[in-house]
Protein backbone atom coordinates (compact mmCIF):
# COMPACT_ATOMS: atom_id res chain seq x y z
CA UNK A 1 0.00 0.00 0.00
CA UNK A 2 1.44 3.33 -1.04
CA UNK A 3 -0.75 5.49 1.22
CA UNK A 4 -0.86 5.32 5.03
CA UNK A 5 -4.31 4.84 6.51
CA UNK A 6 -4.19 7.98 8.64
CA UNK A 7 -4.42 9.95 5.39
CA UNK A 8 -7.56 8.09 4.32
CA UNK A 9 -9.45 7.40 7.54
CA UNK A 10 -10.56 10.28 9.75
CA UNK A 11 -9.48 10.05 13.41
CA UNK A 12 -13.07 9.42 14.55
CA UNK A 13 -12.99 6.11 12.65
CA UNK A 14 -9.77 4.72 14.15
CA UNK A 15 -11.71 2.88 16.86
CA UNK A 16 -14.10 1.39 14.29
CA UNK A 17 -11.18 0.29 12.11
CA UNK A 18 -9.53 -1.44 15.08
CA UNK A 19 -12.82 -3.17 15.93
CA UNK A 20 -13.57 -4.66 12.49
CA UNK A 21 -12.96 -8.21 13.73
CA UNK A 22 -14.97 -7.70 16.93
CA UNK A 23 -18.42 -6.97 15.45
CA UNK A 24 -20.62 -8.04 12.56
CA UNK A 25 -22.97 -5.07 12.11
CA UNK A 26 -21.58 -1.53 11.84
CA UNK A 27 -24.18 1.25 11.91
CA UNK A 28 -22.38 4.37 10.72
CA UNK A 29 -24.51 7.49 11.01
CA UNK A 30 -23.32 10.97 10.33
CA UNK A 31 -23.93 14.28 8.66
CA UNK A 32 -22.60 15.72 5.43
CA UNK A 33 -18.83 15.47 5.07
CA UNK A 34 -18.37 12.99 7.91
CA UNK A 35 -16.42 10.65 5.54
CA UNK A 36 -18.34 7.55 6.61
CA UNK A 37 -18.64 6.35 3.01
CA UNK A 38 -14.93 6.92 2.44
CA UNK A 39 -14.18 4.84 5.53
CA UNK A 40 -16.36 1.93 4.37
CA UNK A 41 -14.86 1.91 0.88
CA UNK A 42 -11.33 1.73 2.30
CA UNK A 43 -12.28 -1.07 4.71
CA UNK A 44 -13.83 -3.17 1.93
CA UNK A 45 -10.79 -2.88 -0.36
CA UNK A 46 -8.39 -3.63 2.50
CA UNK A 47 -10.52 -6.51 3.74
CA UNK A 48 -10.76 -8.26 0.39
CA UNK A 49 -7.03 -7.91 -0.28
CA UNK A 50 -6.25 -9.27 3.19
CA UNK A 51 -8.74 -12.16 3.24
CA UNK A 52 -8.39 -14.29 0.11
CA UNK A 53 -11.72 -16.12 0.39
CA UNK A 54 -13.95 -13.05 0.77
CA UNK A 55 -16.08 -10.98 -1.60
CA UNK A 56 -18.37 -7.95 -1.20
CA UNK A 57 -21.83 -6.84 -2.25
CA UNK A 58 -22.61 -3.12 -2.24
CA UNK A 59 -26.24 -2.04 -2.29
CA UNK A 60 -28.40 1.00 -2.91
CA UNK A 61 -32.17 0.83 -2.79
CA UNK A 62 -32.34 2.13 -6.37
CA UNK A 63 -29.87 0.44 -8.69
CA UNK A 64 -29.61 3.46 -11.00
CA UNK A 65 -27.75 5.34 -8.26
CA UNK A 66 -24.94 2.81 -7.86
CA UNK A 67 -22.50 4.00 -10.50
CA UNK A 68 -22.36 7.64 -9.46
CA UNK A 69 -22.14 6.93 -5.74
CA UNK A 70 -20.72 3.74 -4.23
CA UNK A 71 -18.99 2.58 -7.41
CA UNK A 72 -17.16 5.90 -7.71
CA UNK A 73 -16.41 5.82 -3.98
CA UNK A 74 -14.71 2.42 -4.22
CA UNK A 75 -12.76 3.59 -7.29
CA UNK A 76 -11.52 6.44 -5.12
CA UNK A 77 -10.42 4.02 -2.38
CA UNK A 78 -8.52 1.83 -4.85
CA UNK A 79 -6.73 4.85 -6.28
CA UNK A 80 -5.89 6.41 -2.90
CA UNK A 81 -4.57 3.11 -1.57
CA UNK A 82 -2.25 2.99 -4.58
CA UNK A 83 -3.46 -0.40 -5.82
CA UNK A 84 -5.14 0.52 -9.11
CA UNK A 85 -2.94 -1.89 -11.07
CA UNK A 86 -4.20 -4.79 -8.91
CA UNK A 87 -7.87 -4.29 -9.71
CA UNK A 88 -9.95 -4.79 -12.84
CA UNK A 89 -12.70 -2.16 -12.71
CA UNK A 90 -15.68 -2.98 -14.94
CA UNK A 91 -17.94 0.05 -15.03
CA UNK A 92 -20.37 -1.43 -17.56
CA UNK A 93 -21.29 -4.46 -15.41
CA UNK A 94 -20.66 -2.95 -12.79
CA UNK A 95 -18.19 -4.95 -10.71
CA UNK A 96 -14.61 -4.86 -9.48
CA UNK A 97 -12.24 -7.85 -9.56
CA UNK A 98 -9.08 -8.32 -7.51
CA UNK A 99 -6.80 -9.69 -10.22
CA UNK A 100 -4.60 -11.81 -7.96
CA UNK A 101 -7.40 -14.09 -6.73
CA UNK A 102 -10.53 -13.29 -8.74
CA UNK A 103 -12.37 -11.96 -5.68
CA UNK A 104 -15.19 -9.60 -6.56
CA UNK A 105 -17.09 -6.56 -5.43
CA UNK A 106 -20.63 -6.78 -6.81
CA UNK A 107 -23.06 -3.87 -7.03
CA UNK A 108 -26.78 -4.43 -6.68
CA UNK A 109 -29.94 -2.37 -6.49
CA UNK A 110 -32.66 -3.52 -4.11
CA UNK A 111 -35.46 -2.36 -6.40
CA UNK A 112 -36.60 -5.99 -6.50
CA UNK A 113 -35.36 -7.80 -3.40
CA UNK A 114 -36.31 -11.27 -4.67
CA UNK A 115 -33.73 -11.01 -7.46
CA UNK A 116 -30.94 -10.58 -4.90
CA UNK A 117 -31.38 -14.22 -3.87
CA UNK A 118 -29.58 -15.23 -7.06
CA UNK A 119 -26.43 -13.28 -6.11
CA UNK A 120 -23.53 -15.74 -6.17
CA UNK A 121 -19.73 -15.69 -6.25
CA UNK A 122 -17.51 -18.37 -7.79
CA UNK A 123 -14.64 -18.00 -5.32
CA UNK A 124 -15.03 -17.92 -1.55
CA UNK A 125 -18.08 -16.30 0.06
CA UNK A 126 -19.66 -12.87 0.54
CA UNK A 127 -18.22 -11.44 3.75
CA UNK A 128 -18.69 -7.70 3.21
CA UNK A 129 -22.13 -6.15 2.69
CA UNK A 130 -22.61 -2.40 2.42
CA UNK A 131 -25.98 -0.65 2.58
CA UNK A 132 -25.39 2.93 1.43
CA UNK A 133 -28.13 5.50 2.19
CA UNK A 134 -29.74 2.97 4.51
CA UNK A 135 -32.80 5.13 5.13
CA UNK A 136 -33.86 4.65 1.48
CA UNK A 137 -34.58 0.97 2.18
CA UNK A 138 -38.05 -0.13 3.26
CA UNK A 139 -37.24 -1.38 6.75
CA UNK A 140 -35.52 -4.10 8.75
CA UNK A 141 -37.69 -6.83 7.27
CA UNK A 142 -36.23 -6.01 3.85
CA UNK A 143 -32.70 -5.75 5.27
CA UNK A 144 -33.03 -9.10 7.06
CA UNK A 145 -34.25 -10.75 3.88
CA UNK A 146 -31.22 -9.50 1.97
CA UNK A 147 -28.80 -10.46 4.74
CA UNK A 148 -30.26 -13.96 4.93
CA UNK A 149 -29.58 -14.36 1.20
CA UNK A 150 -26.03 -13.01 1.38
CA UNK A 151 -24.65 -14.21 4.71
CA UNK A 152 -23.98 -17.84 3.88
CA UNK A 153 -20.98 -20.12 3.61
CA UNK A 154 -18.53 -18.24 5.81
CA UNK A 155 -17.59 -17.88 9.45
CA UNK A 156 -17.05 -14.10 9.65
CA UNK A 157 -19.24 -11.37 8.16
CA UNK A 158 -18.95 -7.59 8.13
CA UNK A 159 -22.05 -5.55 7.32
CA UNK A 160 -21.89 -1.76 6.97
CA UNK A 161 -24.98 0.46 7.21
CA UNK A 162 -24.14 4.07 6.29
CA UNK A 163 -26.73 6.82 6.50
CA UNK A 164 -27.62 10.34 7.54
CA UNK A 165 -30.25 9.85 10.28
CA UNK A 166 -33.74 10.85 9.06
CA UNK A 167 -35.19 13.86 10.86
CA UNK A 168 -38.23 11.89 12.02
CA UNK A 169 -37.44 10.31 15.39
CA UNK A 170 -39.82 7.45 14.66
CA UNK A 171 -38.18 6.51 11.36
CA UNK A 172 -37.37 2.80 11.31
CA UNK A 173 -33.66 3.59 10.90
CA UNK A 174 -33.50 5.74 14.02
CA UNK A 175 -35.49 3.22 16.05
CA UNK A 176 -33.35 0.31 14.92
CA UNK A 177 -30.10 2.08 15.79
CA UNK A 178 -31.23 2.30 19.41
CA UNK A 179 -31.52 -1.47 19.77
CA UNK A 180 -28.78 -3.29 21.61
CA UNK A 181 -26.97 -6.27 20.10
CA UNK A 182 -23.67 -7.75 21.20
CA UNK A 183 -22.49 -8.00 17.59
CA UNK A 184 -23.48 -4.44 16.65
CA UNK A 185 -21.47 -1.21 16.82
CA UNK A 186 -23.20 2.15 16.34
CA UNK A 187 -20.88 5.02 15.42
CA UNK A 188 -21.69 8.68 14.86
CA UNK A 189 -19.43 11.12 13.03
CA UNK A 190 -19.56 14.71 11.74
CA UNK A 191 -17.48 16.94 9.51
CA UNK A 192 -16.00 18.46 12.67
CA UNK A 193 -14.12 15.18 13.21
CA UNK A 194 -12.43 15.43 9.79
CA UNK A 195 -9.14 17.24 9.02
CA UNK A 196 -10.10 20.61 7.58
CA UNK A 197 -7.91 20.32 4.50
CA UNK A 198 -9.75 17.11 3.46
CA UNK A 199 -12.97 19.00 2.89
CA UNK A 200 -11.67 22.41 1.92
CA UNK A 201 -12.36 25.89 3.26
CA UNK A 202 -15.54 26.36 1.21
CA UNK A 203 -17.21 23.34 2.82
CA UNK A 204 -16.78 24.91 6.26
CA UNK A 205 -18.02 28.28 5.03
CA UNK A 206 -21.21 26.68 3.66
CA UNK A 207 -21.76 24.86 6.95
CA UNK A 208 -21.24 28.09 8.91
CA UNK A 209 -23.69 29.95 6.68
CA UNK A 210 -26.43 27.32 7.12
CA UNK A 211 -25.83 27.25 10.86
CA UNK A 212 -26.49 30.98 11.02
CA UNK A 213 -29.48 30.83 8.66
CA UNK A 214 -31.29 27.64 9.76
CA UNK A 215 -29.89 26.04 12.91
CA UNK A 216 -32.22 23.01 12.77
CA UNK A 217 -31.31 22.25 9.17
CA UNK A 218 -27.64 22.63 10.05
CA UNK A 219 -27.98 20.27 13.00
CA UNK A 220 -29.59 17.66 10.78
CA UNK A 221 -27.59 18.02 7.55
CA UNK A 222 -24.13 18.63 9.00
CA UNK A 223 -24.27 17.17 12.51
CA UNK A 224 -26.53 14.22 11.64
CA UNK A 225 -28.89 14.95 14.51
CA UNK A 226 -32.45 13.63 14.68
CA UNK A 227 -34.12 17.01 14.92
CA UNK A 228 -37.70 16.20 13.94
CA UNK A 229 -39.22 18.08 11.02
CA UNK A 230 -42.19 19.58 12.78
CA UNK A 231 -44.28 17.98 10.07
CA UNK A 232 -45.04 14.72 11.84
CA UNK A 233 -48.76 14.07 11.46
CA UNK A 234 -49.25 11.58 14.30
CA UNK A 235 -47.59 12.63 17.54
CA UNK A 236 -49.72 10.25 19.61
CA UNK A 237 -48.07 7.01 18.48
CA UNK A 238 -46.80 4.33 20.83
CA UNK A 239 -44.88 1.55 19.11
CA UNK A 240 -44.85 -1.31 21.62
CA UNK A 241 -45.10 -5.09 21.57
CA UNK A 242 -48.49 -6.35 22.74
CA UNK A 243 -48.74 -9.60 24.68
CA UNK A 244 -50.97 -12.45 23.52
CA UNK A 245 -53.04 -11.94 26.69
CA UNK A 246 -53.70 -8.30 25.80
CA UNK A 247 -54.75 -9.17 22.26
CA UNK A 248 -57.09 -11.91 23.49
CA UNK A 249 -58.83 -9.38 25.73
CA UNK A 250 -59.73 -7.06 22.84
CA UNK A 251 -63.45 -7.12 22.05
CA UNK A 252 -64.48 -4.07 20.00
CA UNK A 253 -62.64 -5.27 16.90
CA UNK A 254 -62.52 -3.09 13.78
CA UNK A 255 -61.28 -4.30 10.39
CA UNK A 256 -60.49 -2.37 7.21
CA UNK A 257 -59.24 -3.06 3.69
CA UNK A 258 -57.48 -0.84 1.16
CA UNK A 259 -57.36 -2.58 -2.20
CA UNK A 260 -54.27 -2.84 -4.40
CA UNK A 261 -52.60 -5.31 -6.70
CA UNK A 262 -49.67 -4.24 -8.86
CA UNK A 263 -48.18 -0.86 -7.93
CA UNK A 264 -50.05 -0.62 -4.62
CA UNK A 265 -50.40 -3.35 -1.98
CA UNK A 266 -53.55 -5.05 -0.76
CA UNK A 267 -53.88 -4.02 2.89
CA UNK A 268 -55.99 -5.52 5.67
CA UNK A 269 -55.78 -4.21 9.24
CA UNK A 270 -57.29 -5.34 12.55
CA UNK A 271 -57.79 -2.81 15.37
CA UNK A 272 -59.26 -2.51 18.84
CA UNK A 273 -60.91 0.80 19.68
CA UNK A 274 -61.83 1.71 23.25
CA UNK A 275 -62.09 4.84 25.38
CA UNK A 276 -60.41 7.13 22.82
CA UNK A 277 -57.50 4.72 22.40
CA UNK A 278 -56.67 2.66 19.30
CA UNK A 279 -54.65 -0.56 19.26
CA UNK A 280 -53.54 -1.90 15.85
CA UNK A 281 -52.40 -5.49 16.20
CA UNK A 282 -52.65 -7.40 12.91
CA UNK A 283 -52.11 -6.77 9.21
CA UNK A 284 -51.88 -8.24 5.72
CA UNK A 285 -49.74 -6.19 3.34
CA UNK A 286 -48.85 -7.64 -0.06
CA UNK A 287 -48.55 -6.71 -3.72
CA UNK A 288 -49.87 -8.99 -6.44
CA UNK A 289 -52.42 -10.63 -4.14
CA UNK A 290 -55.66 -11.77 -5.78
CA UNK A 291 -58.98 -11.28 -4.02
CA UNK A 292 -59.25 -15.05 -3.56
CA UNK A 293 -55.83 -15.22 -1.87
CA UNK A 294 -56.70 -12.18 0.21
CA UNK A 295 -59.87 -13.84 1.46
CA UNK A 296 -57.93 -16.98 2.39
CA UNK A 297 -55.39 -14.90 4.34
CA UNK A 298 -58.15 -13.01 6.16
CA UNK A 299 -59.79 -16.29 7.21
CA UNK A 300 -56.41 -17.48 8.52
CA UNK A 301 -56.18 -14.39 10.75
CA UNK A 302 -59.22 -15.53 12.72
CA UNK A 303 -61.39 -12.42 12.49
CA UNK A 304 -63.42 -13.38 9.41
CA UNK A 305 -66.70 -13.06 11.32
CA UNK A 306 -66.07 -9.34 11.93
CA UNK A 307 -67.39 -6.66 9.59
CA UNK A 308 -64.72 -5.41 7.19
CA UNK A 309 -65.06 -1.89 5.79
CA UNK A 310 -63.39 -1.61 2.39
CA UNK A 311 -62.41 1.07 -0.07
CA UNK A 312 -65.66 1.68 -1.97
CA UNK A 313 -63.76 2.56 -5.14
CA UNK A 314 -63.45 -1.21 -5.79
CA UNK A 315 -67.05 -2.56 -5.91
CA UNK A 316 -66.00 -5.66 -7.87
CA UNK A 317 -63.37 -6.55 -5.29
CA UNK A 318 -65.86 -6.00 -2.48
CA UNK A 319 -68.30 -8.35 -4.21
CA UNK A 320 -65.52 -10.93 -4.65
CA UNK A 321 -64.75 -10.92 -0.93
CA UNK A 322 -68.44 -11.21 -0.15
CA UNK A 323 -68.73 -14.20 -2.53
CA UNK A 324 -65.85 -15.84 -0.67
CA UNK A 325 -67.86 -15.63 2.57
CA UNK A 326 -66.59 -12.47 4.26
CA UNK A 327 -68.76 -9.78 5.88
CA UNK A 328 -67.82 -6.69 3.89
CA UNK A 329 -69.19 -3.33 2.88
CA UNK A 330 -67.82 -0.29 1.11
CA UNK A 331 -66.77 2.78 3.01
CA UNK A 332 -69.29 5.61 2.76
CA UNK A 333 -66.54 8.23 2.51
CA UNK A 334 -68.14 11.59 1.67
CA UNK A 335 -66.75 15.14 1.47
CA UNK A 336 -63.50 15.73 3.38
CA UNK A 337 -63.53 12.13 4.65
CA UNK A 338 -59.75 11.82 4.32
CA UNK A 339 -58.99 15.01 6.20
CA UNK A 340 -61.59 14.35 8.88
CA UNK A 341 -60.48 10.74 9.29
CA UNK A 342 -56.85 11.74 9.83
CA UNK A 343 -57.87 14.45 12.29
CA UNK A 344 -59.89 11.86 14.17
CA UNK A 345 -56.78 9.66 14.43
CA UNK A 346 -54.74 12.67 15.57
CA UNK A 347 -57.30 13.40 18.28
CA UNK A 348 -56.99 9.97 19.89
CA UNK A 349 -55.28 9.77 23.24
CA UNK A 350 -53.05 6.99 21.96
CA UNK A 351 -52.46 4.99 18.79
CA UNK A 352 -50.67 1.83 19.91
CA UNK A 353 -49.06 -0.30 17.19
CA UNK A 354 -47.32 -3.64 17.65
CA UNK A 355 -44.22 -3.42 15.41
CA UNK A 356 -43.77 -7.20 15.18
CA UNK A 357 -47.35 -7.99 14.26
CA UNK A 358 -47.74 -4.87 12.10
CA UNK A 359 -44.39 -3.74 10.61
CA UNK A 360 -45.97 -1.94 7.65
CA UNK A 361 -48.56 -0.14 9.78
CA UNK A 362 -45.72 0.94 12.05
CA UNK A 363 -43.64 2.23 9.15
CA UNK A 364 -46.41 4.18 7.43
CA UNK A 365 -47.84 5.78 10.57
CA UNK A 366 -44.38 6.64 11.93
CA UNK A 367 -43.11 8.21 8.70
CA UNK A 368 -46.29 9.99 7.60
CA UNK A 369 -45.38 13.66 7.42
CA UNK A 370 -46.57 16.88 5.83
CA UNK A 371 -44.71 17.81 2.68
CA UNK A 372 -43.07 21.17 2.05
CA UNK A 373 -43.67 23.58 -0.82
CA UNK A 374 -40.97 25.29 -2.89
CA UNK A 375 -40.53 27.92 -0.15
CA UNK A 376 -39.89 25.27 2.47
CA UNK A 377 -43.23 25.77 4.19
CA UNK A 378 -45.48 22.86 5.13
CA UNK A 379 -48.36 22.19 2.76
CA UNK A 380 -51.84 22.26 4.26
CA UNK A 381 -53.01 19.02 2.61
CA UNK A 382 -52.20 15.53 3.83
CA UNK A 383 -49.92 13.63 1.40
CA UNK A 384 -51.52 10.86 -0.65
CA UNK A 385 -48.64 8.40 -0.72
CA UNK A 386 -47.25 5.68 1.52
CA UNK A 387 -50.55 5.76 3.41
CA UNK A 388 -52.20 2.45 2.45
CA UNK A 389 -52.45 1.18 6.02
CA UNK A 390 -53.64 4.60 7.20
CA UNK A 391 -56.48 4.46 4.67
CA UNK A 392 -57.40 0.95 5.81
CA UNK A 393 -57.51 2.11 9.45
CA UNK A 394 -59.72 5.05 8.47
CA UNK A 395 -62.16 2.66 6.78
CA UNK A 396 -62.11 0.33 9.79
CA UNK A 397 -63.04 3.21 12.12
CA UNK A 398 -65.53 4.88 9.79
CA UNK A 399 -68.52 4.37 12.14
CA UNK A 400 -66.62 5.87 15.07
CA UNK A 401 -65.44 8.78 12.93
CA UNK A 402 -69.00 9.42 11.70
CA UNK A 403 -70.38 9.38 15.26
CA UNK A 404 -67.82 11.92 16.43
CA UNK A 405 -68.45 14.14 13.42
CA UNK A 406 -72.19 14.08 14.13
CA UNK A 407 -71.58 15.09 17.76
CA UNK A 408 -69.36 17.98 16.69
CA UNK A 409 -71.96 19.22 14.19
CA UNK A 410 -74.73 18.99 16.81
CA UNK A 411 -72.68 20.96 19.33
CA UNK A 412 -71.94 23.65 16.76
CA UNK A 413 -75.65 23.95 15.95
CA UNK A 414 -76.48 24.33 19.65
CA UNK A 415 -73.86 27.05 19.97
CA UNK A 416 -75.60 28.95 17.19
Amino acid sequence: MQCSLDRLIAPSFYKVHNSIEDYTHFWLCGGRGSTKSSFVSVEIILGIMKNADTNAVVLRKVGAYLKDSVFSQLEWAIEKLGVSDMWDIKASVPEMVYKKTGQKILFRGADKVQKLKSTKVTHGYIRYIWYEELDEFCGMKEIRSINQSMMRGGEKFTVFYSYNPPQNRRSWVNREALKKRDDMLVHKSTYLDVPKNWLGEQFFLEAKYLKKLHINQYNHEYLGEVTGTGGEIFDNLEVVKLSDEEVKSFDNIKCGVDFGFAADPFVYVVCFYHNNKLFIFDEIYAKGMTNHNAAEKIFEKGFANKLIVCDSAEPKSINDLRMFGLRVRGARKGPDSIEYGIRFLQSLERIVIDPERCPNVTREFSEYELERDTDGEFKSVYPDKNNHTIDAVRYALEDEITKKKARVIKRSELDL
